[in-house]
């Protein structure tokens, strides 16, 4: 068998099986070539050669050319990347399809199952749903910057999963999303965690200079992120967790809230803190 192995490992990501990457690969580097061939250059065994560039045809990524015997060629490496997305494209479409042609019955079947089961569910259900810190808030936390129409609000103790979450926070400002960020005031913070906020403020700012930043001088009884809070309750997500020094992160749960009234008294609490128990930058970090 010519070649290392890692070629056919790169067309495996192409959703081939085993015998499809190795016979790719090696009819790439041997060109026109035929069947028995093929086979004993890429170890497959004769009795699968033939459907497996029977496969590779039907994919589009080999031709075949008639003759006695047949030959195989392959198609260009551009040319087997553009056939791969084109068929994951009519993949994706008979597969919407598919879906579209069940969907009234689908719905017929299932709603009033839902809504049978759903009279169950209490307020607070209704209210909030939890899940764990870590992973899983964070998560919930790009979801709120991607999804978010028109305004974000951070409440954040020293802002220290930054990183694991700043393609969404960035994504958000591209689309011009408002972004506020309310930290804790450092003489509040140990001196760990004030290094930091001084890092990842120092950060922000510098890179992204359309953010509102300030820090409360008080204590903040909760941490979170917020999007889209309205008055008339009409819109509003978030996800928070209340402050618990005694209890580790990694033991903690976060609840999620799509309520819109819930959200709005998130955001008269933010407003209060930011107005009048809040201080700049400047008074902090300059």
């Amino acid at each position: 068998m010519a070649g290392p192995d890692a070629p056919a490992d790169v067309l495996e990501r192409l959703d081939l099986t085993e015998y499809e990457a190795n016979a790719l690969a090696e009819l790439l580097a041997l060109g026109r070539t035929t069947a028995p061939d093929l086979s004993e250059a890429a170890g497959i065994p004769k009795a699968r050669i033939y459907g497996v560039l029977e496969s590779l045809a039907d994919r589009g990524y080999v031709k075949i050319i008639p003759g006695r015997p047949k030959h195989y060629q392959p198609k260009s490496p551009e040319r087997i990347l553009e056939r791969a997305v084109e068929n994951e494209r009519q993949a994706f479409e008979r597969y919407r399809q598919d879906v579209e042609g069940m969907r009234e019955e689908f719905l017929d079947t299932f709603v009033p199952l839902y809504e049978g089961a759903s009279e169950d569910v209490t307020p607070t259900e209704e209210l909030f749903w939890v899940v764990d810190v870590g992973d899983p808030s964070e998560r919930e936390t790009r979801t709120l910057y991607r999804d978010a129409a028109q305004s974000v609000f951070v409440v954040t103790k020293s802002f220290e999963y930054f990183e694991r979450v700043e393609a969404a926070f960035a994504d958000a400002l591209d689309r011009d999303i408002d972004v506020s960020v309310l930290l804790l005031h450092p003489d509040h913070l140990d001196e760990t965690n004030r290094a930091i906020q001084r890092e990842i403020v120092s950060h922000v700012r510098d890179t992204y200079p359309g953010v509102a930043v300030r820090f409360s001088r008080e204590r903040l009884p909760w941490r979170g992120t917020f999007a889209d809070p309205s008055m008339d309750y009409e819109t509003g997500r978030g996800v928070l967790l209340v402050e618990e020094e005694d209890v580790p992160l990694s033991m903690r749960q976060a609840a999620v809230t799509a309520n819109g009234s819930f959200v709005a008294g998130f955001k008269r609490f933010f407003d209060l803190v930011w107005e009048h128990e809040a201080v700049r930058p400047a008074d902090v970090l300059d």
